[in-house]
């Protein structure tokens, strides 16, 4: 059993990556972000970490052909969503560059309204579901595990995903604050980069 869940903290971890450095480019682009937000982030990421090695596992139990001809498809999708958000960051925060140069330093001031549209709930969820699409191979490492076993590691994997997402959102808000201006930027190429990541493998 220590064993079992030693391995499923591992994969957490390793699987939680990506996440951590969406979080990271959140919380540079949100700063002033409430803890109540974060949870939220996290909570989001921590989901979808523990939704596809779940459906990981049962399309292997159940579809295991389809699975076979979508896996050259997944990193795809992972990439393209990625690459499109990353391009929409870096935009808002030239953006907002541009508006912070023609107000001055009131325009550091910005309500958390308007920080909070710069990662609306649907982008959110685009952003949990292209970081976690790897997580969905991880269904053929559980394979052999019963349903409760495959429950129970998925949980795992998601609550250290949990802790793993909060810690760079936090990481994030700091350095936010040290590169307000270029956050945005930074975060865009950030979520880029992970896309890349993603295709290349």
């Amino acid at each position: 059993m220590t064993e079992f869940i030693f391995e499923s903290i591992i994969t957490g971890i390793a699987l939680a990556m990506d996440a951590f450095s969406v979080s990271i480019a959140n919380g540079l682009k949100e700063p002033q972000m409430r803890v109540r937000r974060m949870c939220k982030m996290a909570g989001c990421y921590a989901f979808f970490q523990f939704l596809m090695p779940l459906l990981g596992w049962f399309i292997v139990h159940t579809m295991v052909r389809i699975f076979d001809t979508l896996t050259d498809v997944v990193p795809w999708i992972g990439f393209f969503v990625l690459i499109i958000l990353g391009v929409k960051m870096i935009a808002e925060g030239l953006k907002e560059r541009r508006e912070m140069k023609l107000q001055g330093d009131g325009a550091l001031k910005r309500d958390e309204k308007d920080s909070i549209r710069t990662a609306d709930n649907i982008t959110l969820l685009l952003q949990g579901t292209a970081t976690s699409i790897d997580a969905l191979s991880i269904g053929f490492a559980i394979a052999a595990y019963d349903t409760v076993h495959a429950v129970f590691s998925a949980v795992i994997i998601g609550g250290v995903t949990f802790i793993i997402c909060l810690t760079g959102l936090k990481l994030g808000k700091r350095l936010g604050v040290i590169f307000m201006g270029r956050a945005g930027v930074i975060g865009g190429i950030i979520l880029i980069a992970i896309g890349i990541k993603l295709l290349l493998g």
